[in-house]
């Protein structure tokens, strides 16, 4: 295990999707370096990379971090309850994307590995991560490559890690409190351990450098399409379902701020106009109403013309 290896990765991962989006936008990022001395709750240090009211990006932001601290918080061991309180290590980047046009689809990326230390003087790691896609207005060419991308990230490691991973997903960004999706998923994976650190490192690899192939085509298509008032309304109402995933349900969230992490790199994430409504429903055979009707259910996206799969959350 070299954890030099894995941090090296991801500083060079954030810097590259950061000068993509800075080259696409025509704006360039802030960048926000911190550090935690010795002797708190957490040590350790970051990068955040933050862009608010560009031509692209109403707001995006593309951390790395890499902490270590006393004790696991009870968010990270749900799956390993044996290791509450040890001693841990955690490292990663995550980013989000909130575009201003809403035909460009919100994004969400995260690859991260995390180290616990045990009683027994033995280290225990395992990897997380994954990418998924919301839409304000659904394009089914635009989720087809979206999942193609991912499935193709995935291959080497076994035919049975995209579906795996991609039923995961759909379960995991899954608003119980609402019944109802947050997008049109992607992949997500946690506590991944399977063929040791070299394997858990590689898929890592392979799914971090698939994020740009993923999104950036459908940035292309779609930046430049015609709005006005009642998309961004749409758009405005739709992120607060983001708010109230990551603030209810999201585990990095609960994490970080579980953990004494750094709030404002932890609630980046969060969009910058957002509204709610009481009760509201889109209008019957609305362009809106479509979302929900043929976007916010679980599909085999890799198999045009695939119906509905069943949802099992």
């Amino acid at each position: 295990m070299n954890i030099a290896d894995v941090r090296a990765y991801l500083l060079g991962l954030q810097a590259r999707i950061v000068e993509t989006l800075e080259a696409e936008d025509g704006c360039a990022f802030l960048g926000d370096a911190w550090s935690r001395p010795p002797g708190g709750r957490l040590e350790g240090d970051g990068i955040t990379r933050i862009v608010e009211d560009a031509a692209l990006l109403e707001r995006g932001g593309c951390g790395f971090s890499h902490v270590k601290g006393g004790g696991l918080p009870p968010s990270a061991t749900q799956h390993r309850p044996e290791l509450a309180g040890a001693p841990f290590e955690a490292l990663g980047v995550s980013l989000v994307f909130h575009p201003r046009n809403p035909y460009v689809p919100t994004v969400h990326m995260n690859v991260r590995m995390l180290a616990a230390h045990t009683s027994q003087g033995g280290t225990v790691t395992w990897f997380g991560g994954g990418m998924d896609l919301t839409p304000y207005y659904g394009f089914e060419e635009d989720a087809t490559h979206f999942h193609t991308v991912c499935r193709d990230a995935l291959a080497p490691f076994g035919e049975d890690k995209y579906p795996r991973f991609k039923r995961w997903c759909d379960e995991y960004f899954f608003l119980k409190h609402r019944n109802e999706a947050r997008g049109v998923g992607g992949i997500f994976y946690d506590d991944f351990s399977e063929g040791g650190f070299e394997n858990g490192f590689a898929m890592m690899r392979r799914v971090g450098d698939a994020f740009l192939d993923a999104y950036l085509p459908i940035v292309r298509r779609r930046r430049n399409l015609p709005y006005g008032e009642r998309e961004r309304d749409f758009q405005a109402y739709r992120r607060g379902r983001y708010v109230e995933f990551n603030l209810v349900w999201d585990r990095g969230t609960l994490f970080g701020l579980q953990s004494g992490g750094r709030t404002e790199s932890i609630l980046m994430s969060l969009p910058p106009v957002v509204k709610w409504r009481y009760d509201w429903h889109p209008a019957p055979g609305s362009p809106e109403a479509r979302l929900y009707e043929a976007f916010l259910k679980p599909r085999r996206w890799t198999e045009p013309g695939a119906p509905f799969e069943a949802q099992s959350v």
